[in-house]
């Protein structure tokens, strides 16, 4: 079937980004404590890749408490003007793909009903059917578990917007033509990548009304 083709698409990270902390590495960090501390090291240290120390973090972990990893969102502020920020980009016709590192079904509870004014959520998901939980990705490549700019390339656009906020979204940044960028994922872009500072999504509206009035 033939690719739909957008004049913009617009592509954005889940933790740190739509949320206003680290969801992820939070959960992590209170459901398995000690794995994650030694696992974080050896990421850090990059003697495991993301791929693989995610795996080992998350199927470390027993069925039984996902319920409880799953119920540790709710309590996780979304970045402020997120909602203002979908309707922004519905009334112009940008579609959103929300891809996160983490697990699929935190962002769809997360979501809410916001679900409906987005295009697709592209992220790991969970088997919590055997003693231990199983992660699997549609996208896993190299050192990724969820590899965003192979995600991307599902897509075309005459311009490809991206909007996050790690070290996990430099492959998406690079693979766009406008990036919002704050907090790490500043530090990590190649050197002379343009990209738009923001702080939370009235400010991406505001920039993005500007670039879009002048093309």
């Amino acid at each position: 079937m033939e690719q739909k083709h957008y004049q913009y698409i617009l592509f954005c990270d889940f933790d740190g980004t739509i949320t206003a902390e680290e969801t992820f590495v939070g959960m992590c960090q209170k459901f398995a404590p000690d794995i994650f501390h030694e696992i974080g090291k050896k990421m850090w240290e990059r003697q495991l890749t993301i791929r693989e120390g995610v795996r080992t973090v998350i199927e470390s972990l027993p069925s039984s408490l996902y319920p409880d990893m799953l119920a540790y969102i709710d309590d996780i502020e979304m970045r402020p003007g997120f909602p203002e920020f979908l309707c922004y980009c519905n009334n112009h016709s940008i579609p959103v793909v929300i891809i996160s590192g983490g697990l699929y079904d935190c962002v769809v509870r997360k979501l809410g009903d916001l679900i409906n004014n987005v295009e697709a959520i592209y992220a790991a998901r969970v088997d919590a059917s055997g003693d231990y939980l199983k992660l699997y990705s549609d996208y896993e490549y190299e050192g990724e578990l969820v590899a965003k700019a192979v995600i991307m390339d599902n897509y075309r656009a005459q311009c490809r917007i991206a909007v996050g906020d790690g070290p996990t979204d430099i492959e998406m940044a690079k693979h766009a033509d406008i990036v919002f960028a704050r907090s790490m994922l500043k530090q990590f872009l190649p050197e002379g990548k343009k990209y738009y500072e923001w702080d939370n999504f009235f400010d991406v509206i505001e920039t993005l009304s500007v670039i879009i009035d002048k093309k």
